[in-house]
């Protein structure tokens, strides 16, 4: 693999946040029955007239700014004309010669610090239909509820050199999409999905090699194991001297392989040419810094000041700007509390966990800051140690938001015990009753002190002070 270098470009698709398509008053739910969310004009009868969707436009140029795109202020939309069973008019309404955000930048994090993937474009089009192919093995039954969906499709400059950088950049897009509102990123829904184009060359040389590209990818798992796949492939090609054909392919997951669909087509095959039944359309660069002036923070903005005014640790302040509900959750407890590393830790840890197990969303969170304050105050102070916390207290104000965590210390019979001779009495009694094993700990087996640990807090039902049992446990080991 040394002898070859990989060249990757992705083209990503990212389904706008709107509620109604983007040339229909048609909705765009997900969750509906079959070609219940059509109309004559999502279907291309003749005679219809598409009319475009103002927030789409919207939610493409903020994409845009965040990218650190040039928005163009003058657009017009262009016909791609190819035949396709989903393709309802027979032609799609995309963007040519004029994309609505022209170049760019997206850093992802590699081994050897970030990069900077250029883009090459955003451009608005339409959604097509979805082709369903497993419910009759004769009949392809189609579902137009997603055709005429808004689109953007992000384009990268082929500016990647590995499955790992392709992860992290298509990784990178969701977490902005999701940041900034424009998109949920639920890629099992297929509202964010991504093309791959790879190519390979040998090592040294500039020019491109014949790509191919692999569609519709719909995990970053998945992309991965495509490219890492693909470039296996080529490169096998190239070894044997054989030639590489362009062509467009599909990944099948079960089978671990990728196969042909069709050869490529290239731009002339679509015979682009501007949208009759739309006008085009312009921008004032007032409009442009308004919609600028409503974008949120930025997640590296905000992971300064969380290592900087809050003295969090890089790895924390990252996991609290995976996902901006998070982060506006954390930042409004923070304002009324001085326990902030701590306040993370809870998040992190068991609050996270909990939310995963009962797929619950960080924006339905409904406890108050000053009940979180009041429950990490209980615990800074050894009221309550954090264990019993998480996985006693926290369940319950999450069931009750109004319940207040020391009535419920109280109610539970949870406050910790730190009586020095109950502790005294309990840690005894538990290595008398393990000879053998601390034995092996006087022999060097150090980590067994987590053993006597957890035996002392199956005693004391939770209640005992970690700290202190842990003082008293190797005072007695070290007699």
């Amino acid at each position: 693999m040394h002898k070859y270098e990989a060249v990757i470009g992705l083209e990503v698709h990212a389904q706008l946040n709107t509620a109604s398509k983007l040339f229909s008053g048609d909705a765009t739910r997900f969750d509906a029955n079959p070609n219940a969310h059509v109309s004559p004009i999502t279907l291309g009868h003749p005679g219809t007239l598409p009319r475009m969707n103002k927030r789409a436009v919207e939610l493409a140029i903020k994409m845009g700014l965040v990218c650190q795109c040039e928005i163009s202020t003058y657009n017009y939309f262009a016909r791609k004309n190819y035949f396709y069973a989903d393709l309802p008019k027979g032609y799609q309404i995309s963007q040519h010669t004029t994309p609505i955000c022209k170049g760019g930048i997206i850093n992802i994090p590699t081994t050897n610090g970030v990069k900077g993937v250029k883009l090459t474009r955003i451009h608005l089009e339409e959604d097509a239909g979805k082709s369903i192919h497993d419910l009759d093995d004769a009949l392809t039954f189609l579902d137009f509820n997603r055709a005429g969906m808004p689109l953007i499709e992000i384009v990268s400059e082929p500016d990647m050199h590995s499955a790992e950088e392709a992860a992290a950049y298509l990784t990178e897009i969701r977490k902005l999409v999701r940041w900034i509102g424009i998109c949920d990123g639920n890629m099992e829904e297929g509202s964010l999905r991504c093309d791959a184009n790879i190519s390979v060359r040998l090592q040294g040389v500039q020019s491109l090699g014949t790509r191919v590209e692999v569609k519709n990818l719909n995990s970053i798992k998945h992309l991965k194991h495509a490219v890492e796949i693909e470039i296996q492939r080529l490169t096998d090609i190239l070894e044997r001297g054989e030639t590489i054909l362009q062509e467009t392919r599909s990944y099948d997951a079960d089978a671990g392989i990728t196969f042909s669909i069709r050869t490529k087509e290239d731009a002339e095959d679509y015979r682009y040419f501007p949208e009759p039944d739309l006008a085009p359309f312009l921008f004032t660069e007032e409009y442009i810094s308004g919609l600028k002036n409503q974008l949120p923070p930025l997640p590296e903005v905000v992971a300064s000041k969380l290592i900087h005014v809050y003295e969090l640790s890089p790895y924390d302040a990252e996991q609290l700007t995976e996902e901006k509900d998070l982060y506006d959750l954390y930042e409004i407890i923070a304002q009324s509390t001085k326990h902030k590393k701590q306040l993370a830790n809870l998040l992190l840890g068991p609050l996270r966990a909990q939310l995963n197990q009962s797929d619950g969303e960080w924006k339905n969170v409904k406890i108050s800051a000053a009940n979180f304050d009041e429950l990490l105050t209980l615990i800074s102070e050894g009221i309550i140690n954090f264990s019993l916390a998480a996985q006693k207290i926290l369940p319950r104000m999450m069931a009750d938001a109004s319940v207040k965590p020391k009535s419920l210390i109280q109610e539970l019979d949870l406050a910790q015990d730190a009586d020095a001779d109950q502790l005294y009495f309990w840690a005894k009694s538990v290595l008398e009753a393990m000879p053998d094993k601390v034995a092996e700990y006087k022999k060097g087996k150090k980590g067994l002190i987590g053993l006597f640990m957890g035996e002392v807090k199956k005693q004391s039902k939770g209640k005992a002070d970690p700290k202190q049992v842990t003082s008293i446990l190797e005072s007695l080991l070290h007699q």
